[in-house]
């Protein structure tokens, strides 16, 4: 491409390759080294992995904590070291009397706002390093209870198997949730409510913020034709937006006050000049709105 792009790169990610990976990939289609992703996902799982190129990148803090949307199948009857298909198999257990109904009900008080143990081989920090790390270690890991949303958690389809000798049953849902949340945890949560363990078996990202598998791009695709969202864009399509005049504008561009400007929202706002040209992120505090960052 004639010049470095800035913006972002909605990638539909591989099953078995790391978020790392991905970037790697993107710095060397983007021709620069300043790529970064919003949240990582694991490497059995697939689709929408959000990226910043260039001056982009500093949109990713934010854009981690937008909602996001999964399907994912839970295979109940069998639990992993890791809560999905790609840890060892710790126990297993008789299925046979999980029914549709039970399956359906047991998902309910996993809905909503709750509290949930992020599985330990996460890359979540204890005493400075890695839970996954210390799990492998040999260390018994037991992280906290954290609060989570899990606004959508629907069973879409539930199929009763025969795994090596054992009745083991394969649930199908949409969830969700909001930033943090571990759908692996959940399919650990909704076996042991059932008395029968559970993993999950695959995991497909769908949706980022407002960022869907409608505009993801495969890596061969990208490598075909690159194709990335424009910052100006991309702000308008992440975050609520508010088109300033002319002197507002000027204001901005200093990452000044606006005394009295009302938002209306919580979350930052997009700030755009009268030319459409996205200016900054700020946030209301008290009577004013105030720079959380400028990108002009």
């Amino acid at each position: 491409m004639s010049e470095t792009p800035v913006g972002l790169v909605v990638v539909d990610k591989p099953a078995g390759w790391t978020s790392h990976d991905v970037v790697a990939r993107t710095r060397r289609l983007a021709g620069t080294r300043k790529v970064g992703h919003a949240g990582t996902l694991d490497p059995m799982a697939t689709g929408v992995l959000l990226l910043g190129v260039g001056r982009a990148t500093r949109l990713l803090g934010h854009l981690q904590l937008a909602d996001k949307e999964y399907l994912a199948t839970m295979r109940l009857g069998q639990t992993t070291v890791t809560d999905d298909a790609e840890g060892d198999l710790l126990e297993r257990a008789d299925a046979s009397g999980v029914t549709d109904d039970t399956v359906r009900s047991a998902v309910l008080p996993l809905t909503g706002d709750i509290e949930q143990v992020p599985t330990a081989v996460s890359a979540i920090k204890v005493d400075g390093k890695r839970s996954y790390a210390r799990v492998r270690a040999g260390e018994d890991v037991q992280l906290p209870a954290r609060p989570v949303t899990v606004s959508t958690f629907e069973v879409t389809d539930v199929r009763h198997l025969e795994v090596d000798g054992l009745a083991v049953v394969d649930v199908d849902a949409r969830v969700v949730c909001s930033s943090g949340t571990y759908v692996r945890a959940l399919a650990r949560d909704l076996g042991a409510a059932l008395g029968v363990g559970g993993h999950l078996t695959m995991l497909r990202r769908t949706r980022v913020g407002g960022f869907d598998l409608d505009v993801a791009r495969t890596l061969e695709e990208l490598e075909r034709s690159w194709q990335h969202v424009a910052l100006d864009d991309a702000a308008r399509a992440a975050f609520p937006s508010l088109d300033l005049d002319d002197a507002a504008a000027g204001e901005v561009r200093f990452g000044r006050a606006l005394p009295g400007r009302e938002l209306g929202h919580a979350d930052p706002v997009a700030l755009f000049a009268p030319d459409g040209t996205f200016l900054a992120l700020y946030e209301q505090r008290g009577p004013d709105a105030r720079a959380v960052a400028v990108f002009v």
